[in-house]
């Protein structure tokens, strides 16, 4: 059974870091690609950063480009996001979720609908 645990949400102020954890178990890094989705109150939830399982590919919405990072650590079972220059638009409920493919989707891997292993998200808040 495929379980992702997030963790290191928490309470920062507008332009400071936090970074994100996933924890994998009952899967193998080696055929998920692994995306972090957020949810804003009242929004949709949309993905910001994939990282295939094949080459490490990384994609990333164009808004946090240059702010967000993506990586992964195979023999850990364990893939994060490093949020810095945080702003109030970020604030939101992250979700990291597994594709049963080893790539990321270019074209759609914001898409919630690519993927299909959900863990229960972390909160993160943005203060000015």
């Amino acid at each position: 059974q495929v379980r992702l645990v997030e963790s290191g949400g928490g309470s920062v102020q507008a332009g400071g870091s936090l970074r994100l954890s996933c924890a994998a178990s009952g899967v193998t890094l080696d055929y998920y690609a692994i995306g972090w989705l957020r949810q804003a109150p009242g929004k949709k939830r949309e993905g910001v950063a994939c990282i295939s399982s094949s080459d490490g590919s990384t994609y990333y919405i164009d808004s946090v480009k240059g702010r967000f990072t993506i990586s992964r650590d195979k023999t850990k079972k364990m893939v994060y996001l490093q949020m810095n220059s945080l702003n109030i638009e970020d604030a939101a409920e992250y979700y990291c979720a597994a594709t049963i493919d080893t790539d990321c989707p270019p074209a759609t891997f914001h898409n919630e609908d690519e993927y299909d292993y959900w863990g229960q998200g972390t909160q993160v808040t943005v203060s000015s």
